[in-house]
């Protein structure tokens, strides 16, 4: 039962300080599954493809197979739970990797065969997945500078993306003006801060909530994309005092921007739905957590998307009929980045210990994230 997985889990924490992973169908399904696959955080020359060679030995081969279809790799507590790797190691049973919310702020750390390190943060984490095509859902706020950054990192060593992912025409853009908004903001709040990425993450959600925003398939026309420039350049600078953007030199870089992004640019709408009606598989990679849901999670201490599966559904165009597999990936102990409320956070010589065992500083970030014990209540909380 449950209960007996969460001893051994705990136990583990005690032995080895490995986080956990509950991968369980819907309630929806005739039967539902559950187990605990165990990765190995404390010794980083453990490639998440030896890790699933582990798990596989010890799993049964009928749950595996047992996944879904279409699967959705969610964070059950307030991110960092190995999402990542866990969408690394079931890559190679999918032919669509998809990320469909949030933006760079999600930093996901994926190895290879050989051992060799990447961190992501808006290439979907399938990228190393050579027969997967990777997709950026329209959920997802993109800032196209740092998105070829990581393309062309990953083309260094080997990795090439091109023909092998799209970004959704429908996909917000986010500006450096979005960055400087979000240091802006923070700064205000004082003694009450957020304590987001600084990655300019909800200042590009409230473009879109406030329909100034501009979107991925606007790039296409570039006096139509330079007039909304300006007017969200205008829209800040008579916001905030010290707001400092040279929006005609925005404009001209991108220009070269948009001739690059363009083989990229699809209706991946269209996409994911006649991929799913030709029976092809597709996995759908969450971002942050549950309990940093804009809705569900400890508000206002939170991300600025959905990362429950709504999020998924509104953010990838898949109707929720299509679901049938919903995976909540939790740590034998618990983590945060920024701000808010966190009941079980432990301070001192443990949970230094903590952090330094189970390498917890943030991919995106860098910052030492917050360590706390196993929070069952929030947990079952996420598991609704």
């Amino acid at each position: 039962g449950i209960r007996r997985r969460i001893a051994r889990a705990m136990m583990t924490l005690s032995s080895a300080m490995m986080p956990s992973v509950r991968c369980a169908s819907p309630p929806s399904s005739s039967s539902t599954t559950s187990r605990v696959v165990r990765a190995n955080r404390r010794a980083p020359h453990r490639t998440p493809r030896a890790v699933a060679a582990n798990a596989n030995a010890n799993a049964n081969a009928d749950e595996w197979g047992s996944l879904g279809r279409v699967c959705a790799v969610l964070g059950s507590q307030w991110g960092d739970e190995g999402k990542g790797k866990l969408v690394d190691i079931l890559a190679r049973e999918y032919d669509v990797v998809a990320r469909c919310q949030g933006g760079a702020n999600a930093g996901h750390t994926i190895y290879d065969d050989d051992g060799k390190k990447y961190a992501l943060h808006l290439v979907p984490s399938g990228i190393l997945n050579k027969n997967a095509m990777c997709v950026v859902g329209n959920g997802v706020v993109v800032h196209l500078p740092g998105m070829f950054e990581e393309i062309d990192a990953l083309l260094k060593v080997g990795v090439d993306a091109r023909g092998r992912m799209m970004v959704s025409d429908r996909a917000h853009l986010l500006f450096d003006l979005h960055k400087e908004i979000d240091g802006l903001r923070e700064a205000e709040l004082s003694g009450n801060k957020i304590g987001t990425t600084k990655r300019g993450i909800g200042p590009a959600y409230a473009s879109k909530a406030t329909r100034n925003g501009l979107r991925l398939g606007d790039i296409r026309d570039q006096a139509k994309f330079a007039e909304g420039l300006r007017i969200l350049a205008a829209d800040a600078a008579a916001r905030f005092d010290n707001f400092e953007y040279d929006v005609e030199a925005e404009i001209e870089r991108y220009k070269g921007i948009a001739e690059r992004i363009e083989p990229f640019i699809a209706d991946t709408v269209d996409y994911v739905n006649t991929a799913h009606k030709n029976g092809k598989r597709i996995l759908v990679e969450g971002a942050n957590a549950t309990m940093l849901d804009l809705d569900f999670g400890t508000y206002p201490f939170v991300t600025s998307s959905n990362p429950a599966l709504g999020g998924v559904c509104n953010g990838l165009g898949l109707a929720p009929r299509k679901f049938e597999t919903v995976i909540g990936v939790a740590k034998a102990y618990t983590t945060r980045v920024g701000s808010g409320p966190y009941p079980t956070e432990l301070h001192g010589e443990v949970a230094d210990k903590l952090r330094e065992l189970g390498f917890e500083y943030g991919t995106t970030t860098g910052r030492p994230r917050r360590i706390g014990w196993l929070d069952m209540g929030a947990l079952n909380y996420a598991n609704l």
